[in-house]
């Protein structure tokens, strides 16, 4: 059996949340079996799995000394030196905004699991002190999703307050406006406005096309602006209305603007021609900047804020040699 008692750090959040990240190395069907078995209790007291810990809330785990040794695994961060990668646009005691680079992942997945954007944030708040890594103190993680092959900013949060309304801000999308900046193949005559084509996911195959709401599609849209443009390029700003999975690639792809480098949903004879004529092979889109409207609770001070990000030295260069102008 594990006691442990609940900080104010660690408070306000689900009980199995906590405990998915203090057994981080157990599979989710464990956890939830200790639930049904009446393994985990409050204060003596036998809690479901969405009683919201409060401060000084003494939690009991019912597991073995083998079991909690197999299962209960600190990040080995001390090892992990790649804070030097971490281009930080703002930072306070809440939260963290760094602007990733292309190719790296947020979190790792089976091919990558240590040089992620997560693990480079958790070395260096562990080198200032601000992380403990004692297996029971809140892990500051990313807000929100960006694709590997996207640059721009990503919101980490430092505590469980920031990490809930960073989270609700993101869902709702009422306080917060995400816009990116991206390059996209031909001009069009309509150079601002809407597109509202409902999208739906292939569970096989991975890929997302426009669909139809009664066949299970859901809802999407985006505003967008051409800022610059010539007869075989347009550079856009698009504001997400929603978040859906590859939602601006599959739009811009719908209304004949295909973004520039995308290897999925792309023009992949145009494509080639680019990567060759620029050396860039990824596409080019970047979370470019975050608004907030206005904010309440522990994150007001963020109302009316916005924050942007440097486009690559590269993507600088390219955007010159084609004659267009972020800031026209």
């Amino acid at each position: 059996m594990k006691e442990v008692l609940i900080t104010k750090e660690n408070s306000n959040q689900r009980v199995d949340k906590f405990i998915r990240k203090y057994l981080n190395d157990a599979p989710l069907s464990f956890i939830y079996k200790t639930f049904r078995k009446k393994d985990v209790k409050i204060n003596g007291k036998w809690v479901k799995e969405n009683y919201i810990l409060k401060e000084n809330d003494l939690l009991r785990i019912y597991i073995s000394d083998e079991q909690l040794k197999e299962f209960n695994k600190p990040i080995d961060i001390s090892k992990i030196n790649y804070q030097n990668e971490i281009n930080i646009v703002y930072e306070d005691n809440n939260i963290l905004i760094v602007n990733k680079p292309k190719g790296i992942l947020i979190h790792g997945d089976k091919g990558e699991k240590r040089k992620t954007l997560a693990n480079s944030v958790l070395s260096y708040l562990y080198k200032k002190g601000e992380f403990k890594n004692d297996g029971t103190s809140f892990i500051p993680s990313p807000t929100h999703r960006l694709d590997r092959n996207t640059s721009g900013l990503v919101v980490f949060a430092k505590n469980v307050l920031a990490s809930q309304e960073m989270m609700n801000l993101f869902k709702t999308h009422e306080a917060i406006k995400k816009t990116y900046l991206l390059l996209a193949f031909n001009s069009t005559k309509n150079k601002e406005g809407e597109i509202s084509f409902p999208l739906i996911k292939d569970s096989k195959n991975g890929f997302v096309r426009v669909g139809k709401l009664e066949e299970g599609a859901k809802e999407a849209k985006t505003l967008y602006k051409v800022i610059d443009e010539n007869n075989d390029y347009s550079l856009i700003e698009a504001t997400l209305i929603t978040g859906r999975t590859h939602q601006l690639r599959v739009h811009f792809k719908a209304i004949n603007l295909p973004i520039v480098g995308d290897e999925k949903y792309g023009d992949f004879a145009k494509n080639k021609i680019f990567e060759d004529k620029y050396q860039y092979r990824t596409q080019f889109l970047i979370a470019y900047k975050l608004s907030f409207g206005e904010v309440n609770g522990v994150l007001s001070y963020l109302s009316h804020r916005s924050f942007k990000a440097a486009l690559s030295q590269k993507e600088e260069e390219i955007l010159k040699k084609l004659g267009l102008n972020v800031k026209k």
